[in-house]
């Protein structure tokens, strides 16, 4: 098995495709007419799902072009089975395009158009292993849809990518999506074993010479009105305006500045019911903070119960005291790549926020953050991560870290260290980790040491603290050709660990299965079990789970359950807890999706009695007028039940929304908003916070 692996790595290495000049442009309109007849093309497309390394059930035929400042690719993709699937809601076909024009073999981009016109753009981290949806370019596309074929064109242009100048071939691979049968095809083979859709595995796109002069700028201002409503004062209506700028100083090093930013259009993050002893992480949703995000954070290795240390936790900036955020008043990032190394600087200071009184509450503080990557010899890299911020001579805090990774086929690795000083108080942390497969085994593992003083509590997000750990999972991974079933994993595992504050270590084991069906549905399962030491307690700690998902045309569910009998830091002491969860997301129409979300946290005393039940239901609407122009009204509503006693639930909090979106020219957006917040005061559920927002975002790029 792994020679005939390795056969099939080499043969998809020598995968290439000639891109030619054209002097006359194509248009981008789903038509193709006669100048792609002088392009170079490919066919020998390989299915990954539901069978890998199988036969494609449809023809897909793939065009490459180039002229002094764009990138075009077009698909011909027969449909003989069944129609192409383009609708707003819902699964449909996708056409997308992954490429490295850094020859980085570790990062990359990639373009991806639906068959409703809907597209996203992002990048790709770790050789393959992660992707970041948030990063946005200026690019062009458009599908037309047939009964027996789908017509795609994109145009890329090559001031909207980093690339390496003067380097003739950059990596590329290309995907399809057939909505109907749930089958994947890529040019260059893409299995499980393999490690994924992995960059180092990309084929070559020969022949690039980009003659684009100039680099690219973009000026965006920003301005918004904004209407803010709280409890027992008047409401207070707050223009504002800011500036954002982004400037490609070179083909491979990008500046970006923000002065006075706002980030209305962000959505509530969604309530967390939290009994551990840890905060809830939050992801980035700021433009201005994800852009680049990539370089600021130490390397991962995809799956496996590794996780990196965060040195770097943009949200700490501008994070929110209360209802309010911190005010940023500027930033300033500068980033640069290369196939062999890369670097980014950042900063950004914050103003101070003050109470009904008048009385500061955080004071204004400055934040930085600094990066460089090194990639040795093809399979391994080095990093070096320093953030810091400080209010004061004695109210500061930083963080140096080194990262080194390793990969190898299938094969990943990362080792990293970190030392922090925190108003006087250092600390350090070891971190390491393993992920890999070999044939149809596979095999994770993670070790990490953290000091009781080890603090990035102002710049980074490391809720572990004074905990050292080990955990270590293997088993078989089983794919199956024909049948109902696609996919069998079994991963048994364990882990060791000391928590903050205990003197014992907690032992664990468990046995999950994953079953992955032909027709789009699966479910996992797992037992655990083990003897858990944590505040000052010993006890014999165990819980199963058990979810089932799926999908189709018109919906797409997921629902489950969850038993735990551990330490509740809600209540103090050991006892049982059970959460329970169901999402259906149904279109209704071709335009309109019916989303309801809903969770249940039980909560058991030390007799094993049910002392109390929080819901959270979640409906929502979502209207699509077209690709670009979209809008939603939902709500958030959070009950409390008194042991079993569901007829004297009470309605803790509401939150309702509204948002509507258009996206009416690339990285232009108009947002409409509002958000009011009411929370049970004891006669019933009052106002504590309202908020509506007009915003207008006009990017102007040359």
């Amino acid at each position: 098995m792994t020679q005939l692996l390795c056969l099939l790595l080499v043969a998809a290495a020598d995968k290439a495709v000639q891109v030619r000049y054209t002097d006359i442009a194509p248009r981008i309109d789903g038509v193709l007419e006669e100048v792609w007849s002088g392009a170079d093309s490919i066919t020998d497309f390989v299915q990954s799902e539901p069978d890998e390394a199988s036969e494609p059930t449809e023809k897909t035929t793939v065009y490459v072009l180039q002229d002094q400042g764009n990138l075009y690719v077009a698909y011909r993709c027969e449909a003989r089975n069944h129609p192409p699937v383009g609708q707003l809601y819902g699964l449909e076909d996708e056409f997308t395009v992954f490429m490295d024009p850094m020859d980085t073999r570790q990062t990359g981009y990639f373009f991806k158009l639906y068959g409703s016109g809907i597209y996203r753009s992002g990048l790709i981290l770790d050789d393959g292993h992660m992707t970041d949806w948030s990063w946005e370019g200026v690019w062009y596309s458009a599908v037309r849809l047939h009964d027996d074929s789908a017509i795609v064109e994109m145009k890329i242009p090559f001031k909207s990518i980093r690339y390496k100048r003067g380097a003739g071939e950059w990596g590329i691979n290309f995907g399809r999506f057939i909505a109907y049968n749930r089958e994947r095809d890529y040019w260059v083979e893409v299995t499980e074993a393999g490690g994924g859709n992995r960059v180092s595995n990309f084929g070559r796109l020969a022949g690039m010479n980009p003659q684009s002069q100039g680099y690219y700028f973009e000026l965006y201002p920003e301005g918004f009105v904004r209407l803010d409503q709280n409890p027992g004062e008047d409401a207070r209506v707050r223009p504002r305006a800011s500036l954002n700028l982004k400037w490609d100083l070179t083909s491979v090093t990008t500046l970006n500045a923000t002065v006075l930013p706002d980030f209305a259009q962000i959505e509530s993050d969604p309530y967390s019911f939290n009994l551990s002893r840890y905060p809830v992480y939050f992801s980035e949703r700021r433009p201005f903070f994800i852009e680049g995000s990539e370089l600021f954070r130490m390397t991962g290795i995809g799956n496996g119960g590794f996780r990196p240390l965060e040195l770097f936790y943009s949200r700490r900036i501008g994070k929110a005291v209360g209802e309010e955020p911190v005010p940023i008043l500027s930033g300033l990032k500068l980033t640069t790549r290369s196939p062999g190394w890369s670097f980014g600087a950042l900063g950004a200071y914050t103003d101070h926020l003050t109470d009904s009184a008048g009385t500061d509450i955080e004071p204004r503080r400055g934040f930085a953050a600094l990066s460089g990557k090194f990639r040795l010899f093809d399979v391994t890299s080095l990093g070096l991560l320093f953030s810091g911020t400080a209010a004061s001579e004695d109210d500061y805090n930083a963080a140096l870290g080194a990262d080194w990774n390793f990969r190898s086929g299938p094969h990943r690795g990362a080792i990293q260290s970190a030392i922090t000083t925190h108003s006087g108080t250092t600390g350090w942390a070891l971190n390491s980790g393993y992920a890999g497969h070999i044939g149809n085994f596979t095999a994770s593992g993670a070790l990490s040491v953290c000091s009781d003083s080890f603090s990035v509590d102002d710049i980074g997000y490391a809720p572990w603290a004074g905990t050292k750990s080990i955990e270590a999972s293997a088993g078989p991974v089983w794919r199956h050709t024909g049948g109902p079933v696609r996919r069998t994993a079994l991963t048994p595992g364990f882990e060791f660990c000391q928590l903050p504050g205990s003197d014992e270590f907690s032992f664990y084991g468990w046995i999950p299965i994953g079953l992955q069906f032909r027709n789009g549905w699966g479910m996992d399962a797992s037992v655990y079990g083990g003897r858990g030491n944590e505040a000052d307690t010993s006890y014999i700690g165990r819980g199963a789970d058990f979810s089932v998902w799926g999908n189709s045309l018109r919906h797409d569910h997921n629902f489950g359950v969850s038993f735990d009998h551990d330490y509740n830091y809600r209540r103090g002491y050991v006892a049982d807890h059970v959460s329970d969860w169901f999402t259906l997301n149904y279109y209704l129409l071709k335009r309109v999706a019916l989303t309801l979300s809903f969770n249940n946290w039980w909560e058991c005393s030390r007799e094993h009695s049910v002392i109390g039940v929080t819901s959270v239901a979640r409906p929502k609407i979502d209207f699509r007028i077209d690709s670009k122009m979209s809008f939603n009204v939902y709500s958030e509503l959070v009950l409390a039940t008194p042991e079993t006693r569901f007829r004297e639930t009470e309605l803790a909090a509401n939150r309702l929304g509204f948002l509507f979106s258009w996206n009416f020219m690339p990285k232009s957006w108009l947002y409409l908003a509002l958000n009011d917040y009411r929370v049970d005061s004891g006669e019933g559920c009052e106002l504590a916070d309202r908020v509506a927002a007009v915003k207008l975002r006009y990017l102007f790029y040359f």
